[in-house]
């Protein structure tokens, strides 16, 4: 799979909140909430044009029931994916556009992680620019490696992590 960042674009919040009303009438009344995460909700922040969203709901069991909808709406179900307590659904296949991560809404550890990452990022634009510039350097060394550009950037994420987790208190 080829690596694309991109400069941030002003559109990415349009095209969460066009995705998040489709999700919301699929999941109805099991959802409690749906957050924009990643790298495109941090205003200014190179990313990969992935629009990551991140559902909370009520019974992650219940979210199953609602796969064949998800098909219908262009997205592979591809169940906790290496992740216990996550359903996971992507769409766009080789050129993927959106990531969807749903929690249950008691999952309070994986829910805070990605909102504190994203929080950080948006208070620490120095950091957010830090973390831009080695996405934009793993790129040009690995455009067609996701698995390489990943690993690349794996160290900084999990420090990263850390320091929004410890800010958040």
């Amino acid at each position: 799979m080829n690596v694309i960042v991109t400069k941030y674009n002003d559109d990415w919040n349009r095209m969460f909140e066009d995705e998040a009303r489709k999700i919301k009438t699929i999941f109805g009344d099991e959802l409690t909430d749906i957050h924009h995460i990643g790298s495109t909700s941090v205003f200014g922040l190179q990313a990969k044009p992935i629009i990551d969203l991140m559902p909370v709901a009520k019974d992650i069991g219940k979210i199953d029931a609602f796969n064949e909808q998800m098909t219908e709406l262009g997205y592979e179900c591809m169940g906790e994916f290496g992740m216990e307590g996550r359903r996971y659904f992507r769409k766009g296949g080789e050129h993927r556009t959106h990531h969807v991560h749903v929690f249950q809404a008691d999952n309070k550890e994986d829910i805070q992680r990605h909102l504190a990452v994203r929080d950080y990022l948006r208070a620490h634009p120095q950091e957010a620019e830090q973390y831009g510039n080695l996405k934009e350097k793993l790129t040009s060394q690995h455009p067609n490696d996701i698995e390489a550009y990943m690993d690349g950037k794996d160290s900084f994420v999990k420090n990263l992590e850390k320091k929004a987790l410890d800010w958040l208190g």
